[in-house]
């Protein structure tokens, strides 16, 4: 209060005496001191710890507040503004946590990261000159903080905006109304951003592992018996009029995979001699592949026509976990919770096996059971199989792998119905397990964290992929069998070199736990999907994200599969509908839609605007998802979550579900 009683007697005084300017120019001072006579900060620079309560750039300016001895405000500041990252980059802030003094951040390596590299970000030139106006309006209250990061941490990249582009009007607004909070593909720190192929910890190092991704080729001796056989089946049944023979597309197709990239003997896991069977099976291939329905990508905003045969089992109580079809378009296999699996005849004609497998005693069934896991089954995957002409039938499905809970994998005979091996050395739940593109190896992803990739003739694991921070949920192989892929509900895909197990490829960019994975037959392009409904195409090679696609409602997508051609992917999922979408990078983002995720068995295109569908009895509508341009069309179900969809080598696509009333 004296102080207050001094300034104004001082002004007064001032004010007598006619010293104008020096009296406005105190009043200005008193007027940013508090009580006590201590000047009042009036910049938000200025205010010490907590200068970024209300603008920051988040991990500069924690670094910022820990570097300047603001330990305490440093944690109040993370605490309260890290769940708005956590969706993309949770190991980022799992590493900043533990930063709580001066010297953890010369020490931590995700600090380290920051501290060392520019965050690189693309704007349009106008988005960036309206950017740099608005925070110099805001000067006071922030701005100057932000345009100081801006010119010491960041690398803003100012382009062009074309209507076509990414950062165009629709672009910017599309990505608004479907609030996505994931960064952009050229976003962030050079090898350390989400889309990211760099495996190395340290940032700026962009030297990545050459892949050899080409198709693998038989043998001279097993090409020389397939060449034969196909002259036989050629003389026997001329190609039609202006269609090639077998030969000649035998030959075509050996032409374009020797133009590939192809990973040399020492760069492929060992495989046994080729048998009869593999001949028999290569020339099935090759018929199969001229007969094909040529699937094509979309053009001019129509998509193929599509074929989809769904198989729906009812009466399953909710037990089913799972599903398979096999290579001969034969045989359907279900896993359940029940802890045994049951394995059908798509037609309906009974199976062959000995009397005692049968559930019905002597009589034949169309259905067997498989009885030997303690737990619930929850993945089964066919040996490789093609469809076969001839009575004898020795390219059908033989063999048949199952994972459980009980930590096991178990080798089914489909000629004994019978166990033939149980492998053990998974330390808890075997979430998935699939057969190698050749036979003879298989991999599984378990709850210990890892893959493990095995042979049918050993017992024990030949190799142990670790580096997932959570469950392995989902393996897949590579066409050429040269890699493997794992995806973990850390929300990250990873790619590993099956020889030496080493990881050559990180992909980073889901906001969900990973629910399948799909290779594409030309071995370029992966497929992964996740419990949002969200699917992501990486381009290999360069380890770049190459678009997402939107679709399917919440509750997972459970399976993908490519078209022979690699053009078309197809995904089911526990919305209950089967859909297609366009591989080709769309250049614009027009042709918005919305469908709804449980429909009326009607088919839905992409590119319409389709209306709720009530259910029976007038019920509430179901809520509505936006689709993304890429998709070519959909198939709902009547209340049946698609757990399986497989294109068949002539492009027919199989599904199946169980129908939950």
């Amino acid at each position: 209060m004296a102080n207050d009683t001094l300034s104004q007697q001082v002004l007064e005084y001032l004010s007598k005496k006619g010293y104008n300017r020096t009296e406005a120019m105190l009043r200005m001072e008193s007027a940013n001191q508090d009580v006590d006579g201590r000047p009042i900060p009036t910049r938000v620079e200025d205010s010490g710890g907590v200068k970024y309560g209300k603008a920051f750039v988040f991990v500069y300016s924690f670094l910022d507040l820990v570097s300047d001895f603001y330990p305490h405000e440093a944690r109040i500041f993370f605490s309260n503004f890290r769940e708005m990252f956590e969706n993309e980059h949770e190991a980022d802030l799992r590493g900043l946590q533990a930063i709580a003094l001066p010297e953890h951040v010369g020490t931590n390596e995700i600090a380290k990261i920051y501290q060392t590299q520019r965050y690189r970000a693309t704007l349009s030139q106008t988005a960036f000159f309206n950017l740099i106006q608005f925070l110099e309006s805001k000067e006071k209250e922030g701005g100057a903080v932000i345009v100081g990061i801006l010119q010491s941490r960041l690398n803003v990249v100012t382009v062009e905006r074309t209507a076509e582009d990414q950062f165009s009007l629709a672009k910017l607004l599309e990505r608004a109304k479907n609030k996505e909070d994931y960064p952009a593909e050229d976003e962030g720190i050079p090898g350390h951003n989400p889309g990211s192929a760099n495996i190395d910890s340290s940032a700026g190092s962009a030297v990545l592992t050459k892949l050899k991704l080409g198709h693998v080729t038989l043998d001279a001796e097993a090409r020389q018996d397939v060449l034969w056989d196909l002259e036989d089946e050629d003389k026997t049944n001329p190609p039609a009029v202006g269609q090639p023979s077998l030969v000649e597309a035998f030959e075509q197709r050996i032409k374009r995979e020797e133009s590939e990239d192809i990973p040399g003997r020492t760069e492929l896991p060992p495989r046994p001699p080729p048998l009869a069977r593999d001949v028999a099976m290569e020339v099935q291939r090759v018929k199969e592949n001229r007969d094909r329905l040529k699937v094509s990508e979309k053009t001019d905003g129509v998509g193929p026509g599509m074929n989809v045969v769904m198989y729906t089992f009812h009466n399953t109580h909710d037990g089913i976990t799972c599903l398979d079809f096999s290579g001969d378009y034969l045989l359907v296999a279900a896993g359940t919770d029940m802890h045994f699996i049951r394995v059908w005849s798509l037609d309906g004609t009974p199976l062959p096996g000995p009397a005692q497998a049968n559930d019905q005693g002597s009589r034949p069934a169309a259905s067997h059971r498989l009885i030997g896991h303690s737990g619930p089954v929850y993945a089964v995957s066919f040996a490789p199989a093609t469809a076969s002409s001839d009575k004898q039938q020795i390219t059908k499905a033989k063999y048949l792998l199952s994972s459980s809970a009980d930590k096991t994998v178990r080798l089914w005979s489909l000629d004994a119905w019978a166990c033939l091996v149980v492998y053990k050395g998974h330390d808890g739940p075997v979430w998935d397990v699939t057969w190698g593109p050749f036979g003879h190896y298989f991999l599984t992803g378990s709850h210990d964290r890892t893959a493990r990739l095995w042979s049918t003739d050993r017992v024990d694991y030949l190799r142990l992929f670790v580096g997932h921070d959570r469950d392995v949920d989902h393996v897949c192989f590579h066409p050429n069998s040269a890699y493997i892929f794992t995806g973990s509900c850390d929300k990250m895909v990873r790619m590993w070199l099956v020889t030496n197990g080493y990881p050559v490829r990180m992909f980073t960019g889901h906001t969900g736990n990973i629910t399948a994975l799909a290779c594409s037959p030309s071995g370029k392009l992966l497929a992964s999907a996740d419990d949002v409904g969200t699917i992501i195409l990486w381009d290999l090679a360069p380890g770049k994200l190459l678009k997402r696609m939107r679709g399917h409602g919440k509750g997972g997508i459970w399976s993908l599969t490519w078209s022979v051609e690699s053009t078309v992917v197809v995904s089911g999922g526990a919305d209950g509908t089967v859909r297609v979408w366009d591989v080709q990078i769309p250049n614009d983002a027009s042709g918005q839609g919305k469908v709804v995720g449980e429909g009326a068995g009607q088919k839905i295109d992409g590119a319409a605007q389709v209306a709720n569908v009530s259910g029976p009895g007038g019920k509430k509508k179901a809520k509505e998802v936006m689709v993304t341009s890429d998709q070519i069309s959909a198939f709902p179900t009547k209340k049946s979550p698609v757990y399986k969809v497989m294109f068949t080598q002539q492009n027919l696509v199989l599904a199946g579900g169980a129908y939950l009333p």
